[in-house]
């Protein structure tokens, strides 16, 4: 779907700007066009799987592209809010945009399902009753890749990631659960696709590893030109820069890196298989990490649905909260701030035929739980 304005719905006989009593109107807002466009797309492309399999006609769908730009974001919640009369919003991927769009639309007592970012300062003080993050919080993944560096017997590690809120909490993660030393630390600019600086500091820093959170086009850029560069020291990172639709573009690589991720593709369970079989046929691609939290994201809201309306905003509130579906994952629950409780694992990247995927090699993470819910008083 290449349009940048989508309404699914079909409950035409409901009112113009309304919905029925029973269903609800969902404003989408994630990143179609432009750098990252991919993850948006996934994330899309998996909510709507959930919302057709769900043979529900009550549910309607307005999807926006935000261009990867706060100031669009943040016009385009206020047109859903005031114009659209959303009840649930979703669908953004940058945590930037998230700290912009997501404090402003829970106060207006509307309904936030974060089918991706997780940005820490929305999981301690700043969490709130109706804000649920289907994902993670920022920091989880980066948690289990310096738990599995740890594990693997680095003790010097060199980390980097672009400087904005999850970039931040991705350093964070590491630096919480890596037991060696630190050879070097560096922010780069978000959207860079130049790394021969970091690069080079890299090389001379005498590390025995390397931790980096670059989503998307970066992730790309860097592992092409640190391959290039000869550099023999190995590396780790979050699933966001192996994942399924990046690993085509980065090819040979990427190969054998380890990665850290709360889904895969192999996760054996019947929802996942499933999911796995139905979004190939619907789509002609394998999913991505982005695609499986969009359908969880919808999957969620549907059983939700199934008890509660979000005109009773307490009972549609707690049947969020007892997040009564089959995931994707497996096991899934919140925690008391509205976050993930899961396994992550570790993934190693592999080619099956002509593709290239990653496999599960083993739990990095166990029931694991964000480090800011103490923060939140709900």
């Amino acid at each position: 779907m290449k349009v940048k304005s989508l309404i699914l719905s079909a409950a035409l006989a409901a009112m113009a700007g309304g919905v029925s009593a029973e269903g609800v109107k969902v404003g989408m807002i994630t990143t179609l066009s432009g750098g990252g466009a991919g993850l948006g797309i996934d994330v899309r492309d998996g909510f709507m799987l959930a919302v057709k399999q769900s043979g529900r006609d009550d549910i309607e769908v307005v999807i926006e592209d935000d261009q990867r730009k706060p100031d669009i974001a943040v016009q385009l919640a206020d047109k859903m809010i005031q114009s659209e009369k959303v009840d649930v919003m979703t669908g953004i991927i940058w945590s930037n945009l998230a700290m912009a769009v997501v404090p402003a639309t829970v106060a207006q007592g509307k309904f936030y399902l974060s089918p991706n970012a997780g940005p820490s300062a929305l999981a301690g003080k700043g969490c709130h009753p109706n804000y649920f993050n289907v994902a993670w919080q920022n920091d989880n993944l980066h948690e289990a890749a310096g738990a599995y560096a740890t594990s693997a017997g680095y003790s010097n590690s060199f980390i980097l990631a672009p400087n904005y809120p999850a970039g931040q909490d991705a350093l964070t993660g590491y630096k919480r659960t890596f037991g060696g030393e630190l050879a070097g630390e560096l922010f780069t600019k978000l959207g860079q696709t130049d790394y021969a600086a970091e690069i080079a500091q890299i090389r001379a820093s005498g590390a025995d590893s390397v931790f980096f959170f670059l989503p998307g086009g970066m992730g790309i850029s860097f592992l092409k030109q640190y391959a290039d560069s000869g550099i023999d020291i190995p590396v780790v990172g979050p699933a966001f820069s192996f994942d399924q639709g990046i690993l085509q573009a980065v090819g040979d690589a990427a190969l054998g890196v380890v990665n850290t991720s709360q889904w895969s593709k192999d996760i054996d369970n019947p929802t996942n298989a499933a999911f796995v079989e139905t979004f190939q046929a619907e789509y002609g691609r394998l999913p991505s990490l982005y695609a499986s939290q969009g359908f969880d994201t919808a999957n969620l809201l549907i059983s939700a649905l199934a008890t509660a309306s979000p005109a009773d905003a307490d009972a549609f509130r707690a049947a969020l909260k007892a997040a009564n579906f089959d995931s994707t994952r497996g096991d899934f629950a919140f925690g008391s701030n509205h976050h993930p409780i899961q396994d992550i694992y570790a993934r190693e990247v592999i080619k099956e035929g002509d593709v290239f995927t990653n496999k599960i090699i083993g739990v990095a993470l166990e029931d694991h739980a964000d480090a800011y819910a103490a923060e939140c008083k709900m």
